[in-house]
């Protein structure tokens, strides 16, 4: 699990089981305290294993510019996070 800090939150990736697949996900914690939010990130893929998907997940945590009011995490126009073409 990798974080990094913005402001008024913290970006944590980390990866959950979903079924017999792993999804990507940031959480976003507010410094205030409340409640985290959690979003998907490669929602058009799936990983076999926790490790790949905790992989991609800290991949897109490298690639957030900011984040939204909600603590949403922020990306690129147009970025995928992958190194193959959209």
């Amino acid at each position: 699990m990798a974080e990094r800090e913005f402001p008024g939150f913290t970006l944590r990736s980390s990866a959950t089981r979903e079924g017999s697949r792993y999804t990507a996900l940031l959480s976003a914690h507010p410094a205030d305290g409340s409640y985290p939010s959690y979003f998907a990130v490669y929602e058009n893929r799936s990983f076999r294993d926790e490790a790949s998907a905790a992989a991609a997940a800290e991949k897109a945590l490298g690639l957030v510019l900011g984040v939204e009011e909600d603590g949403a995490p922020v990306f690129a126009e147009g970025e995928n996070g992958f190194d193959d073409e959209n």
